[in-house]
């Protein structure tokens, strides 16, 4: 058990939370091989995690914990696969019965026992299992609520109730997103594999806006008492990283992984001791992790590699690797940080790239330069329910010696923010200007 970091003496019911952490996905993977049904994958292995938090604190924890799981849930197939088989006989009586064939057809019933005794078991395709239960999580039939919340659940390993604290809603919504997802994939007969070749890259693309959605969220959380939800980052960290294994070739999945690499190095310096915020300028760059700034540099360099021309994560990467390198807010090259959103908003155009470039370009050419950028924003009436357009805007305003129409736009971001960290930073940026 040591490479899960809890020994065998150690309490059962905290290994099987950490076996079930880092094997989920693959066990869950390889019953959904197994047994070609996806959301019987799903319940197979949430039984044998129940069995594991009733046997291992009672009997101690196996030797090996991750095959007892899926050898639990292997015989729970079995089992599932016996009682199917056994109304299948009935209903083939029936009908011998009511004179429509059946037994009678001459036909040899299907052994359901026998063939999946017979089902290849691969320890070797473990990867491709993991690959194919991101995608079955991730399909276009569901909605991004479902995939997130699947997501977490299948490929994550949390439980619905970690996911709930995760998205700041009831488990009983988690619980019954996670249950409408299965149905649905039930329901559109989505097969357990990886997409042919030609519409891998629209689905590898739901896989990375999944994970890309997760990660926002927790760097920069929209609600609750936190600037940074650490657990929920982490997670989609994680998935990147394993993402990035499983599709060597694909530029995007390391321009991703190498954005959130490079997010996530300033992640020690952007609260203070009491958890506030620190904006960029006054964070101690002395405290970014410099080994997650290597690694997303690296991730960055292979995507460039692998590509013709970066992606739209990739371009964020790059922007984020901009600020990584520079050794002050002053030093930084903001005229290239401009030229990416630029290329960011040709190949992802979005209101919110439009509002970092103008704060880009505050940067590198003033605030007044930036400013029609913003209004214009404010004319088309977009970002209307966000705080970070009126925060901008006062932030321009306030540079630019124009206090009152700052003192309103600052106001306005109060109401709106639904974070309380960020909301007692724009306070305070209020008091500043009385």
């Amino acid at each position: 058990m040591a490479g899960y970091g809890v020994s065998a003496a150690g309490g059962g019911r905290e290994a099987v939370a950490a076996v079930w952490r880092i094997e989920s996905a693959r066990i869950v993977g390889a019953l959904a091989r197994y047994t070609g049904d996806f959301a019987l994958a799903e319940d197979l292995a949430q039984e044998a995690l129940a069995e594991a938090l009733v046997n291992w604190p009672r009997d101690g924890v196996p030797r090996n914990p991750a095959g007892w799981l899926l050898t639990v849930g292997r015989r729970r197939a079995i089992d599932a696969f016996r009682r199917r088989s056994a109304l299948d006989d009935r209903y083939a009586s029936l009908a011998h019965e009511l004179g429509e064939g059946g037994a009678a057809s001459g036909a040899a019933p299907a052994d359901p026992v026998r063939d999946a005794d017979e089902a290849p078991w691969d320890p070797d395709q473990i990867d491709d299992d993991v690959l194919a239960l991101m995608f079955v999580s991730c399909h276009p039939v569901l909605s991004r609520e479902a995939r997130v919340a699947l997501t977490l659940r299948v490929v994550g390993g949390l439980t619905s109730d970690e996911i709930a604290r995760a998205l700041l809603v009831p488990t009983a919504t988690v619980q019954a997103r996670i249950t409408r997802a299965k149905k649905t994939i039930a329901a559109a007969r989505v097969p357990f594999a990886t997409p042919a070749a030609d519409e891998r890259a629209e689905r590898l693309g739901s896989v990375l806006n999944v994970i890309y959605v997760i990660f926002t969220e927790g760097s920069s959380a929209s609600s609750g008492g936190e600037v940074i939800r650490f657990d929920l980052a982490g997670e989609a960290l994680r998935l990147a990283r394993v993402l990035g294994r499983l599709v060597p070739d694909a530029p995007e999945a390391h321009g991703l992984l190498a954005l959130l690499e490079l997010t996530a190095a300033r992640f020690p310096a952007r609260t203070g001791p009491d958890g506030e915020p620190v904006l960029l300028e006054h964070q101690d760059r002395r405290r970014w992790d410099r080994s997650a700034i290597g690694r997303g540099r690296a991730a960055l360099a292979r995507a460039e590699r692998l590509g013709r021309g970066l992606g739209a994560y990739g371009l964020q990467a790059a922007i984020a690797e901009c600020h990584a390198v520079a050794p002050s807010v002053e030093a930084t090259d903001w005229e290239r940080i401009v030229l990416l959103y630029e290329a960011l908003g040709r190949v992802a155009p979005s209101p919110v790239v439009e509002l970092n470039r103008a704060v880009a370009v505050s940067m590198a050419h003033g605030p007044a330069a930036a400013l029609p950028i913003v209004d214009d924003l404010v004319t088309a009436g977009t970002l209307g329910n966000s705080h970070l357009l009126p925060s901008v805007r006062g932030e321009l305003l306030t540079r630019l010696g124009r206090a009152d129409e700052a003192r309103v736009e600052l106001e306005a971001a109060v109401k709106l923010c639904g974070n309380d960290r960020d909301r007692a930073l724009l306070r305070s940026k209020l008091d500043a200007l009385a």
